[in-house]
């Protein structure tokens, strides 16, 4: 049974066919929670719809743990302003079914942070976007949605985090069948051809950047290749799935043109600034980072009243 979707004038669906789109990028601020790659290896599944990657990091699997959420907040802050951005709306821990870690819940405000296209056809209360993440780390698992959408749209993201570079095979235990249909695409934050030249940022340049507390860095061409001979320096890898639920007919082409387009930039610019920050963060424990979080929920409120309209918006071709 195909449920059409909300945003899609009626002459523009199919009476027997629903197009699945392979990810949900164009809500991009939805996906600063789990951008988590110094260089990744992003695998796109045609169907179902979804996407895997493998994340190779110089950090380790307890640092990531730090760095991450350290970096998920600072990003935060520089996407809100104007009344959009990100609103934290619970940030407690969780217990059930013998799984412990912390519950979020976040509200994103994405009008300029689509495309033109989507911005005619959606109404303005279908550009908030609920994210609610359960992080038992290293296992994390986050759930997006949309109210205006209901059933009509869903991304599910599953990550482990292991201390290896990458060479498990299907971590999430795929069916042989959609392992098959797995298409790679590299992404490399040391690889400055892959950075927009409206998004870069010299201090946020891994190939420039050196790590005064830790001494890594810069990171050169090969570095993932030397990465395990490095005895000095740690290494770990995110293992990512998403599953998306979304039904659009008619405009299945320029939509999923513009999903791998802005999933590329999110995943790029993201981990630049990620591994550019270590020495703001390599210090921190999680106390320090749940005061953070706090300090910044505070802030983020206090910023999409008072704050200009800042951050990342959609790039049009």
């Amino acid at each position: 049974m195909v449920i059409p979707c909300p945003l899609t004038p009626q002459p523009l669906l199919s009476p027997d066919n629903g197009t699945h789109i392979r990810d949900s990028a164009w809500l991009h601020g939805a996906l600063l929670a789990w951008c988590h790659a110094a260089a990744a290896t992003v695998c796109w599944l045609t169907d179902p719809c979804g996407l895997f990657s493998r994340v190779i990091l110089p950090i380790s699997v307890e640092e990531y743990q730090v760095g991450q959420l350290y970096s998920v907040a600072e990003a935060s802050k520089n996407e809100t302003g104007g009344g959009e951005g990100v609103e934290v709306l619970k940030n407690e821990p969780y217990e059930k079914d013998g799984e412990k870690g912390q519950y979020t819940h976040k509200i994103y405000h994405l009008q300029s942070k689509v495309p033109s296209f989507v911005r005619m056809l959606a109404p303005a209360s279908a550009l908030n976007i609920h994210e609610k993440a359960w992080n038992a780390y290293p296992y994390c698992r986050t759930v997006i949605t949309n109210e205006y959408m209901k059933d009509n749209f869903l991304i599910k993201i599953e990550t482990w985090h292991k201390p290896d570079t990458g060479h498990l095979e299907n971590v999430h235990g795929l069916d042989a069948e959609t392992w098959k249909k797995v298409d790679v695409v590299y992404i490399d934050i040391a690889d400055r051809s892959q950075v927009d030249s409206k998004d870069y940022k010299p201090e946020e340049d891994p190939c420039r950047y050196k790590s005064v507390k830790t001494g890594r860095g810069p990171l050169g061409p090969d570095w993932k290749k030397e990465l395990p001979k490095k005895t000095d320096c740690p290494h770990m890898c995110a293992y990512k799935l998403v599953t998306v639920k979304f039904k659009w007919w008619g405009l299945q082409n320029k939509v999923e043109s513009f999903i791998q387009k802005q999933e590329k930039r999110l995943f790029t610019n993201f981990h630049r600034q990620l591994f550019c920050w270590i020495d703001k963060w390599i210090d921190l424990n999680m106390e320090d980072i749940r005061r953070m979080e706090e300090d910044t929920r505070k802030e983020l409120d206090e910023m999409r009243v008072k704050d200009p309209v800042k951050g990342m918006v959609a790039l049009e071709d």
